[in-house]
């Protein structure tokens, strides 16, 4: 893993282009993204005002969602959910009451790495554009890169 440059959020046109899916999610067509991406219903920290983010769904078992913060730690949103946990997302049509879980480094390798493999042409070349590290597409830089990116997995929580 090679850092190309400092990344930060997009700001302006860029932001608004980005957080254009929110929209359809409100609109009720968040099915249009399958588990592509999901939509994070979380509350912030600083402001305990509601706020919403789209994700990119890095991994999916049967009963939980990993995904990465490609702004780093310092993201809002990741921020929002170390300092309260219980979240919602919405994946396609389903809203679902669930945990947000911090992985370990290690886990984020694993994670990276898997999504590397499956995804090797986006983890290639989207990744210096996006996050600001180039990888060569060996297991190797994936891991690097999981091991720098901080990732999240949401479990089901029971509603209450």
């Amino acid at each position: 893993m090679r850092i190309v440059k400092n990344i930060r959020p997009p700001a302006g046109l860029a932001r608004n282009a980005l957080r254009l899916p929110i929209h359809i999610y409100r609109l009720k067509l968040g099915w249009l993204f399958g588990s592509r991406l999901l939509l994070l219903n979380h509350t912030g920290s600083v402001s305990g005002r509601p706020r919403q983010t789209i994700l990119e769904i890095v991994e999916r078992s049967s009963d939980s969602y990993v995904v990465a913060s490609g702004w780093g730690p310092a993201a809002a949103w990741y921020r929002n959910i170390l300092h309260d946990p219980d979240v919602t997302i919405e994946v396609g049509t389903r809203t679902l009451p669930v945990t947000a879980v911090p992985l370990d480094a290690e886990e984020g390798a694993e994670v990276f790495s898997r999504y590397g493999s499956t995804h090797r042409t986006t983890a290639k070349h989207v990744l210096p554009r996006v996050l600001g590290v180039a990888v060569d597409g060996s297991d190797a830089d994936f891991r690097a890169v999981g091991r720098h990116l901080p990732f999240v997995r949401f479990v089901p929580r029971a509603e209450v």
